[in-house]
């Protein structure tokens, strides 16, 4: 009955193809809050497990998800003001040269709750399942700081994803954050390349994931 009021060329989440739990292999009970971007919850009463199975784990992205992902090719650049020589890595050099290190960490939308704001806040109302506590392995960005090598008067880090701004205009970047380097240089502040054992999901960071 609202079909007259639907976006021009929009195809409502039920009818699309694929279907988004087969597609990011997840429970049929997740909450779709989102698909442009994809962002899905977790109720609360899935997140009973030690450790938060992909298959429960929420999904948060503010652009799209990179269609295409060359591991062969893959590499990360670490430059700015406070490195003293720029320098890029591959995906097997970061797996070779430093020590792997696992951790159960818990990851959270900065957004998780916001459907209690009152006033309302913008943007997607999570409830209370923008959280998860799985596996993760890799290596330490401690110890590639030290590699790369600072200047004495680095403050913080930022860092940029490969996703795709929604106008898929490459110009534009989608999100990026960064941290203070007392953060950066901590024990459990990993590039992870692996969550439960596993190479990381597409829709969670592969093929490594800060």
């Amino acid at each position: 009955v609202f079909g007259g009021l639907m976006p021009s060329g929009y195809q409502p989440l039920a009818l699309q193809d694929p279907d988004p739990f087969k597609l990011f292999n997840k429970d049929k009970e997740m909450i779709v809050l989102n698909d442009r971007p994809w962002n899905i919850e977790t109720p609360s009463h899935l997140l009973d497990e030690k450790i938060t199975s992909n298959k429960f784990m929420f999904i948060r992205n503010n652009g799209k998800i990179p269609e295409s992902i060359d591991v062969n090719n893959w590499t990360v650049t670490f430059d700015g003001e406070s490195v003293k020589q720029a320098k890029t890595y591959t995906l097997q050099e970061l797996k070779s040269k430093f020590e792997h290190h696992s951790y159960q960490l818990t990851v959270e939308c900065g957004g998780n709750g916001r459907y209690e704001f009152d006033p309302p806040a913008k943007g997607n109302q999570w409830t209370v399942g923008a959280v998860s506590c799985a596996s993760w392995t890799g290596i330490r960005l401690r110890d590639v700081l030290e590699d790369v090598g600072l200047k004495n008067d680095a403050v913080y880090i930022g860092y940029h994803a490969a996703d795709v701004h929604l106008s898929g205009d490459l110009k534009k970047e989608p999100i990026s954050r960064g941290v203070p380097m007392a953060k950066a240089f901590q024990d459990e502040t990993i590039l992870a390349f692996q969550m439960n054992g596993k190479d990381i999901p597409l829709v969670h960071g592969y093929p490594i994931r800060l």
